[in-house]
């Protein structure tokens, strides 16, 4: 089976490593990764994301132990639209996030619009932090958690630097 996912991944947390895990499960993955131009105007709010190859090396460090522990292969490959490589033939699912489900269905429309079958959309939940609330790249860069949802010294995110 041919499996996309796609994100800016900036930084790589443990929600993600969720949604790579389920990913390598069900066959060979092909990642996209948010262009420099794109990964603003995919962010819920406005702050600072890493240039593409300081983000794609750290998602290369993440993909390939994955890949060699289910026997899978992997590529990354950069995103310039929001409906990214999924809308593509090759793929027979997509793996999702709870609040990127609607963006898989619009995709699956596309596809049937150009005569291709519908992805399988796998969901896969939200990793919970240690407050509770759901780990993501935002509340790290804002010095909130880690990237394992721990709670960091400084709560009010004062202090905390870029993520280099």
């Amino acid at each position: 089976m041919n499996v996309a996912l796609g994100g800016t991944f900036d930084p790589v947390h443990d929600g993600h490593r969720k949604l790579f895990e389920r990913a390598f499960e069900l066959g060979d993955v092909t990642v996209g990764l948010t262009s420099d131009e794109l990964a603003p105007e995919t962010r819920h709010v406005e702050r600072y994301v890493r240039p593409y190859d300081r983000r794609e090396r750290d998602l290369e460090a993440e993909l390939a132990p994955r890949a060699e522990a289910h026997g899978r292969e992997y590529e990354i490959r950069e995103l310039t639209e929001p409906t990214g490589i999924a809308v593509e033939p090759e793929f027979d699912a997509l793996i999702v996030s709870p609040e990127t489900r609607a963006g898989g269905e619009r995709i699956n429309e596309i596809r049937r619009e150009r005569g291709h079958d519908p992805l399988r959309l796998e969901v896969v939940d939200h990793v919970a932090a240690e407050d509770g609330e759901r780990i993501s790249s935002t509340r790290i860069v804002a010095g909130e958690i880690d990237e394992h949802g721990n709670r960091t010294p400084d709560r009010e995110g004062r202090g905390a630097t870029r993520p280099e």
